[in-house]
C-alpha cells in the first residue's frame, strides 16, 4: 500500500513538471519578452519617401442618366380625344400640336361669350355717346361699362377653355408610347384611362411622355471627401469634368453642372449631376454608367499610396522608417484618396512610411529595405546555386 502511494506521487510529480514546461513555452510564444534577440530582427519592408506637389483628384463612380426636361402630358378637362397628331417615338418641338379634343361644346361656348362681350361694348360705347349729349347720368355709362368688363373677361375665360382642347407638347423632345385614341374618353387627374381586359387591368398615367434627350443629364454620388476639391474648382472657375465609356466603346464628357447642397449622411456622400451633349440620341434615361471624375486639384498636399495607411481602432496611422531604420506609428489624417493615393496630414514631407511588409511590423522595430527588381543579390545566397547545380553534373560524368 506504501508503495502504490509512492508510485501515484512520483507520476503526480511528472504530470506537474510536463505541465510547467508547457505552460512556460506557451507564456514565451504569446507574450516574448523584449529581450535583445527579439530586437535584433530586422524585417524587409517596401517603402515611399512622401511628396508634397499638386494633386489631381480622380474619383470612380457610378451614375444613372436622367432627362433634362421631362413632361407628361395630361388632360385639363373631360373631353373625348378627337385626333393624335403624333405617332410613338415621334420628335416634337415646343408648341407642336400632340392632341386635339373634341371641341364643339368649348367652340360654342366661347363664340357665345365673344358675342356677349361684344354687345356689352356697344352698350357701352352708346352710352358714353349719350352722356356727352347729356341724355343719361353717369351711373348709366358706369353699369355699362361694368357689364362689358364682365363680359369680356367671360369670353376671356371661354377662350381658355377652348384653349384646353388643343394639347401642344411644352418642350422639344421626342414623345414616348402614346397611351390614347381617337374616341377615348380622357378627364383630368393622374389616372388618364383604364384598360380592362380578361387577365389583366392597366392603368395609363398620362396620355403621352415628352422627354428632352439633348443634352441628358448623368446623376450619380461623390464621397464627401471629394467636397474641398469640387468646391476649389469652381472657385477657381476650373469646371470639374466627367468621362465614361459607351456599350459601342464611344467615350462621351460632360461638365458637372450642380452639387446637392447636403450630405446624404447614410452614406457619406453628395450627389452631383453633369451634363452631356447627345445629339444622336443614343442615351435616355435610366441608362447606368460607369464614370471617371476629374474633381479638381489639392495644392502643395503630401500624398503617400493608399496601401501605406493602416487603419484600426485608433484611427488611420503610417509606419514612418528614421534614420535609424526603426519605425514608429503616427497618426495622420487622409483627406482623400484616389488612383492608389491618398492625400494625408500629420507627417512631413521627405519622410519615409512603409508601403509593404507592415503586417507584421511593431513600433521600434528594426527594419531593411527590400531590393528592388534586378537587383543583385547577397554572395552568400548567390554560391549556393551554383554548388547544387554541379552535384548532378559530376553524377552524369561518372
Amino acid at each position: 500500500m506504501k508503495y502504490k502511494s509512492q508510485k501515484v506521487t512520483k507520476k503526480n510529480l511528472i504530470w506537474i513538471a510536463l505541465a510547467l514546461a508547457i505552460g512556460g513555452g506557451a507564456a514565451k510564444y504569446f507574450w516574448p519578452t523584449d529581450n535583445a534577440q527579439a530586437k535584433s530582427v530586422v524585417q524587409t519592408v517596401t517603402t515611399f519617401i512622401t511628396e508634397q506637389r499638386d494633386f489631381p483628384v480622380v474619383l470612380d463612380a457610378t451614375g444613372t442618366t436622367v432627362a433634362a426636361n421631362i413632361v407628361d402630358i395630361r388632360p385639363q378637362v373631360t373631353n373625348v380625344v378627337a385626333m393624335v397628331h403624333i405617332k410613338d417615338g415621334q420628335k416634337v418641338k415646343a408648341g407642336d400640336m400632340l392632341i386635339s379634343l373634341d371641341d364643339r361644346a368649348d367652340r360654342a361656348n366661347y363664340e357665345k361669350a365673344k358675342a356677349t362681350a361684344d354687345d356689352a361694348q356697344r352698350q357701352l360705347t352708346r352710352a358714353e355717346e349719350l352722356l356727352r349729349q347729356q341724355f343719361v347720368a353717369q351711373g348709366a355709362v358706369d353699369t355699362a361699362r361694368a357689364n362689358a368688363q364682365s363680359a369680356q373677361a367671360a369670353a376671356r375665360a371661354a377662350q381658355a377653355a377652348l384653349s384646353y382642347d388643343n394639347i401642344r407638347s411644352p418642350i422639344t423632345g421626342r414623345a414616348g408610347i402614346i397611351n390614347v385614341f381617337p374616341g377615348a374618353l380622357v378627364q383630368p387627374g393622374n389616372t388618364v384611362s383604364t384598360t380592362t381586359t380578361a387577365t389583366t387591368t392597366t392603368t395609363q398615367g398620362a396620355m403621352v411622355t415628352i422627354t428632352q434627350l439633348d443634352p441628358i443629364n448623368v446623376q450619380f454620388t461623390v464621397p464627401e471627401s471629394a467636397l474641398p476639391a469640387l468646391f476649389a474648382a469652381q472657385k477657381a472657375g476650373q469646371t470639374p469634368t466627367i468621362t465614361f465609356q459607351m456599350a459601342d466603346g464611344k467615350k462621351r464628357e460632360g461638365k458637372v453642372f450642380v452639387i446637392d447642397n447636403q450630405v446624404d449622411q447614410a452614406i457619406g456622400a453628395v450627389k452631383v449631376k453633369a451634363v452631356v451633349d447627345n445629339a444622336d440620341h443614343t442615351l435616355i434615361p435610366g441608362q447606368f454608367v460607369r464614370l471617371q471624375v476629374q474633381a479638381g486639384n489639392f495644392k502643395d498636399v503630401l500624398v503617400v499610396p493608399s496601401q501605406a495607411v493602416v487603419t484600426n481602432a485608433r484611427g488611420d496611422q503610417v509606419f514612418v522608417v528614421d534614420a535609424e531604420n526603426t519605425v514608429s506609428m503616427k497618426p495622420v489624417k487622409v483627406q482623400t484618396q484616389s488612383q492608389g493615393f491618398a492625400v494625408i496630414t500629420g507627417i512631413g514631407a521627405g519622410d519615409k512610411v512603409v508601403v509593404e511588409g507592415k503586417q507584421n511590423l511593431r513600433p521600434n522595430s528594426k527594419v531593411k529595405e527590400a531590393p528592388t527588381k534586378g537587383e543583385a543579390k547577397p554572395e552568400g545566397k548567390s554560391e549556393v546555386k551554383p554548388e547544387a547545380k554541379q552535384e548532378p553534373k559530376a553524377e552524369a560524368q561518372k
